[in-house]
């Protein structure tokens, strides 16, 4: 397991393997990431990672994705104005362009998979590559998503400035940059230890403040795309290669679903919710699996509080920001929606949708700003109508029997408080569930093998991770 903690403000320019971590503070928001190993049922920190190039405010770790043995790493703030990739061990000292962003590949020689409980034999995580965009600018943020998949890596930069409407197979980028924020995706490609881009995607719609590429998701060959910025009005999906120009729904949001043949990428579908309207923020999580696909819309205002299988959704605005998650099923090559998904205790302003997870037929959904202070899980398919522990945060799990889908547990920590933000972020592997409480205030600096959490609260905004295994009924 890898746990970015973008804050972090050690100096430290080095890898330290094993458990221990710099306690230096001397530079804020430089960021690190956390390498995690379970034997068992114990977990146990196995390394602690610094960019070897890091900056003040670079927010290393603002991403991390995880395959095998290889950690993806994103610096959304990092700054040097490099537009080539350095597969090894070095980075560029060059701070000339504020926020352009960066990605830090690091591999690690061992027999095993990060993702399993244990390992044979390690010696170590290296940094493999050093990966900056073709067209790296200023206020970029290329790293802000990441996802890896083999030896397949996406990047998203949802400040990245382009006209371009169409998909550039190859290495070049375009250098415009008449259309601010309108964001683009990068895919790179591995062969035997180095990496090359293969990609450079844009929106078949682009505009100014769509934010395309804010989340990425990559499975094999199928990569889905959030722009939670979109503007169109459409409430159908599209498969095929166009999208909607309309604009008259601010920042409805949209996904794009690409895929690849061989080395060339198309895309197969824009999807856009059955009750698109502005403000939805749809997109701003999504996660593929296979052929099922799961985005989430923080925004969206129904005061449902059930599943709805099937392909409708409620038209309902009278719980603002209460929030829902669409599944989408795959046939073919055709997509289409097979849930849409409502809390069972839906209120206005709990952000369900802020994170989405799907693994198989199981899928997390982090609502971080939901409010009981329930303390433990409940198995099921009810949750708490407490609100006395504003922005506490909870996480949903449903299951797929079929294509229907049902609740089956609402997760609260263990310490649960206001201002936590529980399942502000999400990651499911298997049947293993974690789940980041980024503002979480204890001062602990060890591990709880079981299942208490201190309660502590004198570190403010600290953070912690809770993981969870999922048991069969």
């Amino acid at each position: 397991m890898a746990v970015g903690a973008k804050m972090e403000s050690s100096n430290q320019s080095t890898i330290t393997n094993g458990d221990t971590a710099s306690t230096d503070n001397s530079l804020s928001n430089t960021g690190a990431v956390y390498v995690y190993r379970r034997n068992g049922t114990t977990w146990a920190q196995e390394a602690y990672i610094k960019a070897v190039n890091r900056g003040f405010n670079d927010e290393f770790g603002y991403s991390v994705s995880l395959s095998n043995d290889t950690l993806a790493v994103g610096a959304r703030g990092e700054a040097s104005n490099q537009t080539t990739i350095t597969n090894g061990t070095t980075a560029s000292g060059n701070n000339s362009a504020a926020n352009a962003g960066a990605v830090y590949v690091y591999h690690r020689e061992s027999i095993g998979d990060m993702n399993q409980d244990s390992v044979d034999e390690r010696v170590g995580i290296h940094q493999q590559a050093y990966i900056k965009a073709a067209n790296a600018e200023a206020g970029d943020e290329f790293g802000m998503s990441i996802s890896i998949s083999g030896d397949t890596l996406a990047v998203g930069a949802r400040g990245e400035d382009s006209n371009q409407t169409t998909i550039t197979n190859g290495t070049t980028a375009s250098s415009d940059n008449s259309a601010t924020e309108a964001g683009a995706v990068y895919v790179y490609k591995r062969t035997g230890t180095t990496w090359s881009q293969e990609a450079y995607l844009k929106a078949a719609n682009a505009e100014a403040g769509d934010e395309f590429g804010r989340e990425v998701s990559l499975s094999g060959d199928t990569l889905a795309v959030g722009a939670p910025g979109e503007a169109s009005n459409q409430t159908t999906i599209t498969n095929g290669t166009t999208a909607s120009s309309n604009n008259s729904a601010i920042r409805a949001g949209a996904v794009y679903v690409y895929k690849r043949g061989g080395t060339t990428w198309a895309q197969e579908a824009y999807i856009k919710a059955a009750n698109t309207e502005a403000v939805e923020n749809f997109g701003k999580s999504v996660s593929v699996a296979g052929d099922t696909l799961a985005v989430g819309a923080p925004g969206e205002d129904s005061n449902q509080t059930t599943i709805t299988n099937g392909t409708t959704a409620s038209g309902d605005n009278s719980a603002y920001w209460a929030g829902a998650v669409y599944v989408y099923k795959r046939t073919g090559t055709t997509w289409a929606q097979e849930a849409y998904i409502k809390a069972a205790n839906a209120e206005a302003y709990d952000f369900f949708g802020a994170s989405v997870t799907v693994s198989g037929d199981t899928l997390a959904v982090g609502a971080s700003s939901e409010s009981s202070n329930q303390t433990t899980i409940t198995n099921g398919i009810t949750a708490s109508g407490n609100n006395s522990a504003a922005d506490a945060g909870a996480v949903y799990v449903y299951k797929r029997t079929g294509a229907t889908w049902a609740q089956e547990a609402y997760v609260k920590a263990a310490n649960a408080e206001a201002g936590d933000y529980f399942g502000g972020s999400l990651s499911l592997y298997g049947d293993t569930l974690a789940v980041g409480a980024s503002s979480e205030d204890s001062n602990q600096t060890t591990i709880t093998n079981g299942t208490t959490a201190s309660p502590d609260n004198s570190a403010s905004n600290a953070g912690a991770v809770y993981v969870y295994k999922l048991q069969s009924p």
